[in-house]
């Protein structure tokens, strides 16, 4: 799942609070005059060329900037964007690494049966025979798939974002539904 994606999948990084949401990397510079090179984490990749302004996020010390885009456009896979006051290229290289969010409010609509990760946090967890786990306190992100910390007290458990264990999340109603193996609610 991309940053902004939905559904099951793994999302590549966590957004840098509870207000934003990454869209997309941004990986080096780009030419000579400040552009920079952007993976894209966004379903949506040209909704980079509607948007005037971006927070870059730096993971490495938790720090925001708001910025002005004044560039953007599509290169193959990635996006090339100019930010307003970047004009060389050892200021594009200064922004490597850093992330380009947008507040939670902006994020595209998930398509239908699908959902943010951070959509879940504060969802009841119970099994499919009716048994109370707890409630989604956040998301871990893992190599083979997101894992759901869901929390019950002072009792914490992983539970993976797999379709053969999550039958079934009805956000409306705050609840999700789970299958859990045998030994899973144990560990």
């Amino acid at each position: 799942m991309k940053g902004e994606g939905a559904g099951f999948a793994k999302a590549p990084e966590p957004a840098p609070s509870n207000d934003l949401v990454t869209i997309g990397e941004i990986t080096k510079p780009y030419g000579l005059r400040g552009e920079v090179r952007v993976t894209p984490l966004t379903d949506d990749p040209e909704r980079f060329r509607r948007l005037a302004e971006c927070v870059l996020w730096d993971p490495s010390r938790n720090k925001r900037e708001t910025r002005r885009i004044i560039t953007a456009r599509r290169h193959g896979e990635a996006v090339v964007l100019g930010f307003d006051g970047c004009t060389t290229a050892d200021a594009a290289a200064a922004l490597a690494g850093r992330f380009v969010a947008l507040p939670r409010e902006a994020a595209l609509p998930p398509p239908a049966g699908r959902f943010y990760p951070w959509q879940l946090e504060g969802c009841r967890v119970v099994t499919d025979d009716g048994r109370e786990v707890g409630r989604v306190t956040g998301i871990q992100h893992a190599p083979a798939q997101d894992l759901w910390i869901v929390a019950d007290g002072s009792v914490e458990r992983l539970i993976p974002a797999v379709p053969e264990i999550v039958s079934e999340v009805d956000l409306a109603g705050r609840r999700v539904v789970i299958r859990p193996p045998e030994g899973l609610l144990e560990l």
